[in-house]
């Protein structure tokens, strides 16, 4: 159905190397990730907040049409996502992804919140991308 891009320069390579990464919509242009973006302090961005990034997007985008479809107009949901890197034999691989959600939804039961919600973690394309472990917490504020 559609198809976007992104993009990514390395000049140098291992830990002296320094890159930059770039998207199709030109929201990120040339902005800077390397090693110590990745796995330090250094200002820059790195692929696995990018991920977390997506996750949490793609997640709520769903969930707010699961929500719509239910009949639900009024409301705001914030997601976090938290990605996990980790040691994986020589290299490294993304484990999980934790989703935290806060929601407000004036008029839904619990019940329903948490069995649409479950249905957006599941369904979400970035979940269904995603080789990994997915946990969803999330807590309704009442009214």
């Amino acid at each position: 159905m559609f198809t976007r891009s992104g993009s990514a320069r390395y000049e140098g390579f291992g830990k002296e190397g320094k890159g930059r990464v770039s998207t199709q919509s030109g929201v990120l242009s040339d902005q800077p990730y390397s090693f110590n973006t990745r796995f330090g302090e250094e200002p820059g961005t790195n692929p696995e907040e990018l991920i977390a990034a997506s996750h949490a997007a793609c997640f709520t985008m769903a969930l707010s049409f699961g929500l719509a479809k239910a009949g639900f107009t009024d409301g705001t949901l914030e997601t976090t996502a938290r990605v996990k890197l980790e040691q994986d034999g020589a290299g490294f691989k993304v484990s999980r992804s934790d989703l935290k959600l806060e929601a407000s939804v004036p008029g839904i039961e619990p019940e329903r919140f948490a069995e649409l919600a479950k249905e957006a973690e599941k369904n979400c394309p970035i979940s269904k991308l995603l080789n990994a472990e997915i946990t969803l917490e999330h807590r309704l504020a009442s009214e």
